[in-house]
């Protein structure tokens, strides 16, 4: 399968955050989007709310102007802490007043975020979902079935 630099970058940060345990939903400088940006939370402040899809002011001007951090637009920033956020289970935005999970740093918790991210990463590239293995049992049970057949 053949991916885009950005989508390597950045699934190459998110699974050794995950691995390392060094991915928090509620931390900007280690949530799915802290972690693209090598753990910095500079990204924040296209926005006004954590896990908001609505741009501000800065976030307008840096969209506007085709700005790209770690190869993605401010928007596309947004959307894809959004998605790690609602894969978590996170009623969005993020604030004291709406849901959130009752153990937000389980790995049963990441790992359903890291699957909303990584889908929108690999839409965003036009790259089939690498997190869908369907496909491989899918190839697997064709090939049992022809051995068996014969």
């Amino acid at each position: 399968m053949k991916t885009t630099k950005r989508l390597d970058a950045a699934l190459e940060k998110l699974y050794n955050a995950f691995h390392n345990d060094t991915l928090n939903p509620e931390c900007c400088n280690h949530c799915a989007v802290g972690n693209i940006c090598n753990n910095t939370d500079s990204w924040k402040y296209l926005s006004d709310d954590h896990g908001s899809l609505q741009l501000n002011y800065v976030g307008i001007i840096h969209q506007n102007l085709g700005r790209r951090f770690y190869g993605y637009s401010p928007l596309e920033l947004l959307n894809i802490e959004a998605e790690f956020l609602k894969g978590c289970g996170y009623i969005l935005p993020l604030n004291f007043r709406n849901a959130k999970p009752k153990h937000p740093t389980s790995k049963e918790t990441l790992f359903n975020g890291l699957c909303g991210a990584v889908a929108l990463l690999c839409s965003l590239d036009g790259v089939q979902n690498v997190m869908d293995y369907y496909p491989l049992f899918q190839k697997e049970t064709e090939v049992s079935i022809l051995e068996n057949s014969q």
